[in-house]
């Protein structure tokens, strides 16, 4: 019995682990989807009551890469020092690297939602936009914290 007991007790100190890293990680991430998606319809929307066009109306994907580019900086401060801060590498330059690649990887996915609801279904709303946006940052997530957990912020 005592062998079960301890399969007990490591099972749900794993459990409990990963859900609180889990929740760090989605409090890093909901600011950071404020950051990504309040700069977007900023850029491409303007300020609310405005009239509706932003400095980049234009160029919506490019926007969108500009603001989560800026999501990505402010993720990276968060999780580096907060969600994985007993996880850090020796070599920073190196993590910041792996989380570049990953957060690219995320980018080219939350653009993608992007292109496909304008390039090939047609819409250009606010609305359009904004749910193809989340779309898109759903999936990125689920993919950035898989990759972070695996291969950016390892534990020593």
């Amino acid at each position: 019995m005592p062998v079960l007991a301890s399969l007990t007790r490591s099972v749900r100190d794993a459990v409990q682990g990963i859900w609180r890293e889990a929740a760090t990680f989605g409090v890093v991430g909901a600011l950071a989807f404020v950051v990504d998606n309040g700069g977007y319809n900023l850029l491409v929307f303007g300020l609310p009551g405005e009239g509706g066009d932003g400095v980049m109306r234009t160029a919506p994907v490019q926007a969108s890469v500009l603001a989560t580019a800026a999501a990505a900086l402010f993720s990276w401060v968060g999780n580096r020092y907060w969600t994985y801060r007993h996880r850090h590498r020796e070599n920073v330059a190196r993590e910041l690297a792996l989380f570049l690649v990953a957060n690219g990887v995320g980018l080219a996915i939350t653009a993608g939602t992007v292109f496909a609801s304008r390039q090939l279904l047609g819409l250009d709303s606010a609305l359009s936009d904004n749910t193809a946006r989340v779309f898109g940052w759903v999936l990125a997530t689920l993919f950035r914290f898989y990759t972070y957990r695996r291969y950016v912020f390892v534990a020593p």
